[in-house]
């Protein structure tokens, strides 16, 4: 009877050690980092809007200029008010894209 029992662990086990500590981790660097607030993501909708809105605006300002000194059968306006909405688009995806991918490279090294 003084034999101890074996605790024998199952193949998970390792694994489920592993998980535990790195959610125990996870949750240290979320209290030492707190995550931004409300403000901050409108602050960033704010952002991601100007960059989106600038050089549409800055294209159909120039396409009244160049209506108004060239007129034509086609109208300048139009046409760069719709290049700047692409470019600004455009602009707004590749950073939404690097941010999320310094996001998802972070929450890499974290699990690590």
């Amino acid at each position: 009877m003084s034999e101890k029992p074996e605790i024998k662990s199952a193949k998970g086990g390792n694994s489920f050690s592993q998980e535990v500590g790195a959610k125990a981790a996870r949750k240290l660097r979320a209290q030492r980092n707190p995550t931004q607030g409300v403000w901050f993501g409108l602050g960033m909708m704010g952002l991601i809007g100007w960059s989106v809105v600038v050089p549409t605006l800055l294209g159909a300002a120039l396409g009244i200029w160049l209506d108004n000194r060239h007129p034509g059968s086609h109208s300048w306006t139009l046409m760069l008010m719709v290049i700047g909405l692409a470019l600004g688009c455009f602009n707004a995806w590749r950073w939404v894209a690097k941010e999320d991918r310094e996001m998802r490279e972070d929450q890499d090294d974290t699990d690590k």
